[in-house]
């Protein structure tokens, strides 16, 4: 089945005011930027987001808290984001934190059909307050539940017509968990190419988990061109 939609606006057009949407990404590295960006002209407010992080101010899910479109987020880093800051602090924002790895595996689960599982990362934290305990052994352990969502937004670096995925690096990031998790789950890749031009064992993603496809216009990666740019720097070079 070719999954292929021509642009990111219309890969986006049907998700709803209020819908629970899953980004994948790792700072900035390895975020669905021109979903983002189809998200926020259509400016659909309500939203509850599970992300890693937040983005930063004036780039990727930095720009859906700008334009009030988020209402809830569930994620593990929210530093270098001053309007989340501002929108938590008064009360405009609900905010969950969660360890990173409990993340993960909450996502995870939730692709996997797995309702709950127990975790000893919290325990004794605000993080296990309402939550329930059960003792395995000489440990006591966490109840933590999976999550899923309405729609999940992921990118990565090749994918072909039928939807298979190929990552690159740390851009695979939450990304391949987060394919699984959702009811709706919309890829956008850096390039798009014909069934069987992809390694079989390299693809992560399986078809079957994604519902649409786009190839991304252009992405700006601002970690790497930075990166990139101080360590030329630093070893002399332009």
């Amino acid at each position: 089945m070719n999954k292929v939609v021509h642009s990111a606006d219309e890969a986006v057009a049907d998700i709803a005011p209020g819908s629970t949407i899953m980004l994948g990404g790792f700072g900035l590295c390895g975020i669905p930027e021109n979903l983002i960006a189809a998200l926020v002209k259509r400016r659909i407010t309500g939203l509850h987001t599970i992300s890693n992080n937040m983005g930063v101010d004036g780039f990727g899910m930095g720009l859906m808290l700008e334009a009030g479109m988020i209402v809830s987020h569930i994620g593990s880093y929210v530093g270098e984001n001053r309007r989340l800051e501002q929108l938590v602090l008064n009360n405009q924002l609900d905010l969950t934190l969660v360890p990173q790895g409990t993340l993960a595996e909450r996502i995870r689960a939730g692709g996997a059909g797995i309702p709950a599982f127990y975790t000893p990362t919290g325990l004794g934290t605000v993080v296990a307050d309402g939550k329930e305990t059960r003792t395995f052994g000489d440990r006591t352990y966490v109840l933590e539940q999976a999550l899923r969502a309405d729609a999940a937004l992921i990118k990565a670096w090749r994918g072909d017509r039928y939807g298979n995925l190929v990552y690159r690096m740390t851009a695979r990031n939450f990304n391949p968990a987060m394919a699984t998790a959702a009811d709706l789950t919309i890829a956008e890749v850096e390039e798009l190419v014909e069934p069987g031009e992809l390694d079989p064992d390299r693809i992560v993603t399986p078809g079957i988990y994604v519902d649409r496809i786009i190839q991304g216009e252009k992405y700006v990666k601002p970690i790497e061109s930075k990166f990139i740019q101080a360590l030329n720097q630093a070893r002399g070079g332009a």
